[in-house]
């Protein structure tokens, strides 16, 4: 083997390097799904991702006969650390082939790093916040890969674990058939909801008719995800980018908010999983495959729950099981016949009983690894 070196992304060719790598290092993989490689650059991109302004973060390349072939990169998100009173660092969108050595230099590049802005512990993988992929899979391989998930190789858990990193928490995937028919408690609930006039639940046809609401979602987001591991609220600054960042792909149909007297007190999204479309078109929106991307959205039937959250003092009322029917209704009236929950922290208790008893399972585990430095 020829020598091995650890390398900083400067130029425009490295960061080239490092986002077109995975794609090199999973080529054996006809299941493999890409990233948005647009999505990707910026990202990567220090002016254009918020994130930099409260974040610190390095981008390393490992290189051996001058051939890249192992990446990571560094954070350290001093907001969150600051907000929940941590000294931890982070380590993410680590990709290599299955190489000890590899590995072992790329982590132990970022322990060093992270140790020398006073950091005593390390997490991940685990990005700027919770929007990002997380965690290593660890199981259920043999499922399909789904967007926005990380689409790890099966070794990937044994090399870290060999590194002295112990989990930290894991999110499962939940897979299952839409019903035909709902739970007997759901139809008592929307039957009692129907009737409580002071809860109004608002259901969009256009991108229109959601706009106006975005930013209110995403405030309402900031204030009922704050106890979830791994969130970073958004400022106003960030609420108007990511509004206009994902807004062009949420489908309306499958955002439903909930009102009370006038104010936003809750809010679910879904959407079509458009995995294969991304899968056929590479990862490149252009110049072909952003229409066999939107061609695989209006074929899915598939549906991928992504966000949702009710106002804490609202909770326990009802709204969640009358947002998530109206979804599934939605996707029924689609043709869709399958739910994917996405992520879900495994000790989200009250969200796990809810896929379970509509009939669905857990068929894939990812894991957050921690260690002391």
């Amino acid at each position: 083997m020829g020598e091995l070196v650890i390398k900083e992304v400067i130029t425009k060719k490295e960061k080239r390097d490092f986002i077109y790598l995975p794609e090199k290092v999973h080529s054996n993989e006809p299941d493999w799904l890409p990233p948005i490689y647009m999505d990707e650059w910026l990202l990567y991109n220090k002016k254009k991702n918020k994130s930099y302004k409260y974040a610190d973060a390095i981008l390393l390349l490992a290189y051996r006969d001058h051939i890249p072939v192992g990446r990571i990169m560094g954070i350290v998100n001093n907001r969150y650390n600051a907000i929940n009173n941590e000294r931890n660092g982070r380590f993410c969108f680590m990709e290599c082939y299955n190489d000890k050595e590899v590995f072992h230099a790329l982590l132990s590049k970022v322990e060093d790093w992270v140790k020398e802005k006073g950091i005593t512990r390390i997490v991940g993988p685990l990005g700027f916040s919770d929007k990002d992929p997380q965690g290593f899979q660890i199981e259920g391989f043999e499922y399909p890969q789904f967007m926005t998930a990380p689409n790890n190789s099966g070794y990937m858990p044994e090399l870290i674990e060999t590194e002295g990193y112990q989990k930290k928490v894991d999110l499962v995937n939940y897979l299952g058939k839409i019903p035909d028919k709902f739970p007997l408690i759901y139809e008592k609930v929307l039957a009692r909801m129907e009737h409580n006039t002071s809860y109004k639940i608002v259901e969009f046809t256009s991108k229109k008719e959601l706009k106006p609401f975005i930013i209110d979602v995403l405030e309402l987001m900031n204030q009922t995800f704050a106890e979830i591991y791994g969130f970073v609220p958004l400022n106003d600054r960030e609420k108007i980018d990511f509004a206009a960042r994902y807004l062009p792909v949420l489908d309306p149909k499958f955002v439903k908010v909930i009102q009370k007297g006038g104010k936003l007190v809750g809010f679910a999204v879904g959407m079509p999983d458009f995995s294969r479309g991304i899968r056929e078109a590479k990862g490149k929106l252009f110049p072909f495959g952003i229409f066999k991307i939107l061609k695989d959205s209006k074929r899915s039937r598939k549906l991928l729950m992504m966000l949702g959250g009710v106002k804490k003092e609202f909770r326990g009322k009802g709204l969640e099981v009358l947002m998530g029917v109206k979804i599934l209704q939605s996707g029924i009236k689609h043709k869709m016949d399958t739910l994917d929950s996405h992520l879900v922290l495994e000790d989200n208790i009250k969200m796990r009983a809810e896929y379970e008893r509509i009939g669905c399972q857990v068929v894939k585990k990812f894991r957050i690894y921690q260690k002391d430095l």
